[in-house]
């Protein structure tokens, strides 16, 4: 699976975070960093919901951003990414979206766009999102229960005491990833 070069990651080596940023500038980096470090133990993630990002680190620095520079835009239609899927609904569900201005495709991404701009969706995604970073980064640190029930609970200042003593790197990205979920669940 290919990665945008514009996507927003963090780069660890181990509990330290060695870059940040667009992964077009954050790759390099860590080939760097690779270089500097043979042993180093580095981990990237996408920022928008932590997951790992696989990148093709083989080569030297200047291989590793050749690889993952944003690509020049052609002439012609741009790619949307769309991906054809299959949606079991009920008649009355087909009914209701065929009469919807511009058909049952565009109700369909209408419905999905409104729903990703719900507070409650956002709070639970960025819950969701520092707890996969934070079971792997800090599993096994002082607190990381506890500071898990916060973070569903929502608890930000719970959380805040259970990660005090995590590196600071890996808590400070914890709380900033785990901002927006802390707080009001209503």
């Amino acid at each position: 699976m290919s990665t945008d070069p514009q996507t927003r990651c963090t780069a660890f080596d181990g509990q330290r975070r060695i870059a940040a940023g667009p992964l077009s500038e954050v790759a390099p980096l860590v080939r760097a960093e690779l270089d500097a470090r043979p042993n180093a133990s580095v981990l990237i993630f996408a920022d928008d919901d932590s997951r790992r990002l696989d990148v093709d680190l083989r080569g030297t620095v200047a291989e590793v951003a050749a690889r993952v520079a944003p690509q020049e835009k052609g002439p012609g239609r741009p790619k949307l990414g769309v991906v054809p899927r299959e949606v079991t609904l009920l008649p009355r569900h087909w009914e209701w979206l065929s009469a919807q201005t511009g058909g049952a495709s565009v109700a369909l991404r209408r419905l999905v766009e409104a729903a990703r701009k719900d507070p409650r969706e956002l709070a639970r995604a960025a819950r969701d999102s520092a707890y996969r970073f934070t079971a792997l980064m800090a599993g096994n640190a002082p607190g990381f229960e506890e500071a898990t029930r916060a973070l569903y609970a929502g608890d930000r200042a719970g959380f805040e005491a259970n990660t005090a003593a995590w590196p600071p790197d890996v808590r400070e990205h914890a709380l900033a990833i785990a901002a927006p979920g802390l707080g009001d669940l209503s």
